[in-house]
């Protein structure tokens, strides 16, 4: 807000300043460029008179009558210039300014200036109140919402040029809430389940302890009931690492979100919104970006959800390839769309491949590179939720990671 104030208080000096030069000029010489401008017209209708006798004053802007020599030819109430034209005196009478139309066309630019200095004045104004307050008011809604302020949603203007923006940070707000709550209940959850499978462990655990001090003191020295003893510890062993299992479940699944929106787009859409993105991202490190034809199509699924699917794709392509090239393949099979992301310069092993889907995993070739290994878990799962696939291969030292979208 500080440098609008700035650039109002500049515009304020200029239209000042406009304003005084205009006035400075109109005034500066009331008598025209010349300085005698009624000579000109007096010697043009001098020339007049010479060739044809008579001259017209009606037209001209300085001289406003001739007078031929006679007894009253001294009296005039304007000032006067006399010539001697064939032989004759004639007196022409002449005024030295047009001081009523200079004052007039002064009060016409001030006017003019006037009308456009208020409604500069007035739009710039209308923006501080009706765009740049608001907006100023908005700059703390980010900050607000890093510090958890979930609650207060963000109130639209009556102008509504934030509306989208409005709309989006609401989105955002409820959306963050929601992750919060399902967080927390997760929490609650998985805490339910640790306790209720570490009460359940304690039982097994405890005939297991009784069992073995029973063997260690040698209460049993029948060799058959020492086997049934030793099933038995196996066995609650087994029961045991089936309680270990769900909690290792429990502590790898549905650590994040997936809902998804069914719905129908475009494949053109989806295309457009990732050239848009990484067009110029990737211009700017001198990868080489191709998008190969295709046919326009509508697919089923989330649209937000699909561009979430291919960025993720397209992110390990730039990370894990060698930056040389990157394409869009497109190719139909079975009514479905699928879209191949290929970057060169793979360098993932062959035994690695399988397991590029897999949460936390990350490959041999990823030891330098910041990652989490979900993108592609997450691309996984999102595909299936859209009832939809995804694969990779790997074909001449080239990555393939193609998504299967079912056409409508």
């Amino acid at each position: 807000m500080k440098a609008f104030h700035k650039l109002f208080a500049v515009m304020t000096a200029a239209i000042a300043i406009l304003f005084a030069a205009a006035n400075i000029i109109l005034m500066a010489d009331k008598t025209g460029s010349g300085g005698r401008p009624y000579r000109v017209e007096i010697r043009r209708l001098a020339r007049q008179i010479k060739t044809d006798g008579y001259a017209d004053v009606s037209d001209c802007e300085y001289v406003t009558g001739i007078e031929k020599y006679n007894e009253n030819f001294f009296d005039a109430d304007s000032d006067y210039a006399i010539r001697e034209i064939n032989g004759e005196l004639y007196r022409f009478d002449y005024r030295t300014d047009k001081s009523s139309d200079r004052t007039q066309l002064i009060i016409t630019v001030n006017v003019i200036l006037g009308v456009m200095a208020v409604l500069i004045i007035f739009v710039m104004i209308y923006v501080k109140s009706a765009i740049l307050a608001p907006f100023e008011r908005l700059k703390d809604v980010p900050y607000g919402l890093s510090k958890g302020n979930l609650t207060v949603p963000v109130k639209e203007t009556k102008s509504r040029y934030f509306g989208r923006f409005v709309w989006g940070v609401n989105m955002l707000r409820e959306h963050i809430e929601q992750q919060k709550e399902r967080e927390l209940q997760l929490q609650r959850d998985k805490k339910m389940l640790l306790l209720s499978l570490s009460h359940d462990i304690k039982t097994p655990l405890s005939a297991i302890k009784l069992y073995a001090k029973a063997l260690s003191d040698g209460l049993y020295e029948n060799r058959e009931k020492q086997l049934e003893t030793a099933g038995s510890i196996n066995t609650k062993a087994d029961e045991i690492e089936s309680y270990v299992s769900q909690i290792i479940t429990a502590s790898k699944e549905d650590f994040l979100s997936f809902d998804v929106n069914m719905g129908e787009f475009y494949l053109s859409m989806l295309v457009n919104r990732i050239k848009e993105y990484y067009t110029e991202k990737l211009s700017l490190i001198g990868t080489d970006f191709s998008v190969s034809d295709y046919t326009d199509c509508i697919l089923n699924g989330d649209f937000d959800r699909s561009v979430e699917v291919v960025q993720n794709v397209m992110e390990n392509a730039v990370k894990y390839g060698d930056g040389n090239h990157i394409a869009l393949h497109f190719s139909e099979e079975d009514e479905c769309a699928l879209i191949t992301v290929c970057n060169s310069g793979c360098t993932l092993a062959d035994t690695d491949l399988p397991h590029i889907f897999d949460s936390f995993w990350r490959g041999a070739n990823a030891e330098n590179i910041a990652g989490s290994g979900l993108g592609l878990y997450i691309s996984r799962k999102l595909m299936r939720k859209m009832s939809g696939e995804i694969f990779a291969e790997i074909q001449d030292c080239s990555m393939h990671v193609t998504m299967v979208f079912t056409k409508v």
